[in-house]
């Protein structure tokens, strides 16, 4: 089959970089599936509609969560062509929520790329998040497996609700850190749960394993999210896709804010910038201070802390490739800078 942009899509699975490609060497040739598949939502009767779909399919990704559904798939040696539909239901999933997420943001860029709301408008961005959210939902159908299905539908509302928290907290400095961590389980973690769970159901895994690799989807989710967080302040602006501090800017509490907040409470300028977020220099002076604080320093603690729990969690686990490059994962997580 001569499908469009596939040269492309395979630089951007095993072309990022040594980590990456190691990481997804037991699995590429699935994972070449799974784009495969995602190239399918094409749609040549609907042009209109085809121009977002290779828009989207076109901004790049790591894919990651749907290689944690494939090598969660093979820890036990099963080869399922179910795995390669829930792993490119997943990826589906989470473009989906990028598509909603920048929308509520009103994101102008996403990965350097301009979002489907900059480009066609808020109207369009939320029909076509339900399109791609609708059929992410048919093809984990085509697993036939309830338990899989309910998972997913589960994850589905987790992500709705971990977006409408972040909403209704905004510009809240007195919001506690359990309330980050249950929101960017809900936002991020969960998704990584599901990859880990759906992945271990559908290779056959025993009961142990599909809970250690829910577990392990857990850890890595919420180091992933906690890095997003450290890097909002310490990337670049043209790695992340995003302006440095934006997460602030918006009025979004992540953990360097809260260390921050936690450390020094009293005259703190996170505080006076939610509570008049009219003042740039204001917020310039919380980025600044966060930056040059140890609250960078403590994230990166939580960040291994997470990521060891998940090594130990692969440590149930029989050992082999699949095992080995889930556990690569975890130091690729704990040195990403994108």
């Amino acid at each position: 089959m001569n499908l469009p942009w596939r040269e492309d899509k395979i630089q951007v699975i095993s072309g990022l970089d040594s980590a990456t490609s190691a990481i997804y060497e037991p699995i590429l040739a699935r994972l070449q599936r799974v784009e495969d598949r995602l190239l399918t939502l094409r749609n040549d009767s609907l042009p209109d509609l085809d121009l977002l779909i290779k828009h989207i399919l076109n901004s790049g990704g790591k894919r990651v969560r749907p290689a944690v559904t494939l090598l969660a798939s093979s820890v036990h040696e099963e080869q399922s062509d179910t795995s390669v539909t829930m792993a490119a239901a997943i990826e589906l999933l989470h473009i989906a929520t990028l598509i909603h997420d920048d929308t509520v943001d009103d994101a102008e860029t996403r990965r350097g790329v301009a979002t489907v709301s900059q480009k066609w408008g808020s109207n369009i961005a939320v029909l076509f998040g339900d399109y791609v959210f609708a059929t992410s939902a048919t093809w984990v159908c085509e697993t036939e497996n309830v338990r899989v299905i309910r998972r997913f539908s589960e994850t589905i509302m987790e992500l709705a609700s971990g977006q409408i928290s972040e909403f209704f907290s905004s510009f809240d400095a007195f919001k506690a850190r359990s309330d980050y961590e249950d929101r960017i389980y809900r936002k991020t973690a969960s998704l990584f749960c599901t990859a880990g769970e759906t992945g271990a159901i559908l290779g056959s895994a025993p009961e142990q394993s599909i809970q250690s690799l829910r577990s392990y989807g857990y850890s890595i989710g919420m180091a992933f999210q906690i890095m997003d967080d450290v890097l909002d302040f310490e990337g670049n602006s043209d790695h992340i896709g995003k302006p440095v501090g934006s997460d602030l800017c918006n009025g979004v509490l992540t953990l360097p804010s809260i260390t921050f907040l936690e450390k020094y409470p009293d005259n703190n300028p996170v505080r006076k910038w939610f509570s008049d977020a009219r003042d740039p220099e204001q917020l310039k002076l919380a980025i600044d201070m966060i930056m040059n604080s140890d609250a960078i320093a403590d994230c990166y603690c939580v960040i291994q802390k997470h990521c060891a729990s998940a090594q130990a969690s692969l440590r149930e686990l029989p050992k082999g490739p699949s095992t080995e490059s889930l556990n690569l994962l975890t130091e690729y997580i704990m040195s990403r800078t994108k």
